[in-house]
């Protein structure tokens, strides 16, 4: 196995995509204040502005690029314009995501919902592979971070915060990263190269604009079906949540980032904190298909199923 160890960061270079806030703004500050040079990406012009001013006020060497991980001329410029500010590239960070804006049981999910899911959480990952990676290999070393979630990555949620049906499309998208991300390590590995692969899991509920990607959904990507309810705000999943038992409690954005940090050091493929409540799904996942049972760990958030609360990023009933 070729070791990659990376333990020194100073004046390397991070790129993160979605690094307008939320998880991306949380990692863009902790590479900064491990001495690195920092990218931010992000669709959303006002937002990454505000985030790169931020930490640059911060002393943080910062930049800011208005980026579409759904296209892939987008996040070529990007790449382009990463060796021509800071010459190098040595941690990629695919974590633009956007959550669920579906209803109902996914047969009656719009199409839409399916196109842009897909676009952002799985074609976003793969076109930053494809315009970084070759990047790294020329350089010789380099890491590859790509966000997952519980949801989907373990096992999709089964049953929201109001008992009915969670939306499949996002834990669909979440499976694809982590099986895309396993295919990059192996890839990656036969090569002898010292470019690494990791998928990061935040744990815990997290306090992100992913709750409410509704407020920033593209035009091409517009709903083609009547919505029966409004549009969830995270003010009201909390509320949902609370009223069905299951106390709320949201994991620092810092502590994910600090996963982070910590699994570049240590060449770790699995980017997680502690052992988390619907960890135990992943044995009973193993059970179940050793046994070819019955797939009776899928997540109920209301413990109804799986016999814990929630832990898992992005949530989406």
């Amino acid at each position: 196995m070729t070791i990659a160890l990376m333990k020194d960061l100073q004046g390397k270079v991070a790129v993160v995509t979605g690094g307008a806030g939320g998880i991306g703004r949380a990692m863009g500050r902790r590479f900064g204040a491990e001495g690195m040079k920092v990218l931010l990406a992000d669709l959303l012009a006002e937002p990454l502005d505000e985030a790169t001013r931020e930490l640059a006020g911060e002393g943080i060497d910062v930049a800011g690029v208005v980026t579409d991980v759904t296209d892939h001329s987008s996040v070529e410029s990007l790449a382009h314009e990463a060796l021509q500010r800071f010459g190098a590239v040595h941690v990629v960070c695919n974590n633009a995501g956007t959550g669920g804006v579906s209803e109902g049981y996914m047969w009656e999910h719009d199409l839409a919902d399916w196109r842009w899911g897909i676009d952002v959480n799985v074609l976003g990952v793969i076109h930053g592979i494809k315009a970084f990676v070759p990047i790294l290999l020329e350089q010789g070393e380099g890491h590859v971070v790509n966000t997952c979630s519980g949801n989907g990555g373990f096992a999709p949620i089964a049953r929201g915060a109001t008992g009915g049906p969670a939306m499949a499309v996002y834990p669909m998208t979440k499976a694809a990263v982590l099986c895309l991300t396993e295919s990059l390590y192996t890839h990656l590995e036969m090569t002898g190269t010292r470019v690494r692969a990791h998928a990061l899991f935040p744990s815990g509920f997290l306090n992100t604009g992913i709750w409410e990607s509704w407020r920033h959904r593209p035009k091409r990507y517009a709903a083609t079906q009547d919505r029966r309810t409004p549009e969830p705000t995270l003010a009201e999943v909390v509320a949902r949540f609370e009223a069905g038992g299951v106390r709320v409690e949201f994991t620092p954005l810092e502590t994910v980032a600090d996963q982070v940090i910590a699994g570049i050091r240590a060449d770790r493929f699995w980017m997680m904190g502690p052992p988390a409540p619907t960890e135990e799904v992943v044995s009973r996942k193993a059970a179940s298909i050793l046994a070819r049972s019955d797939p009776d760990y899928l997540v109920d958030v209301l413990s109804q199923t799986a016999g814990r609360g929630p832990d898992t990023e992005g949530g989406n009933q």
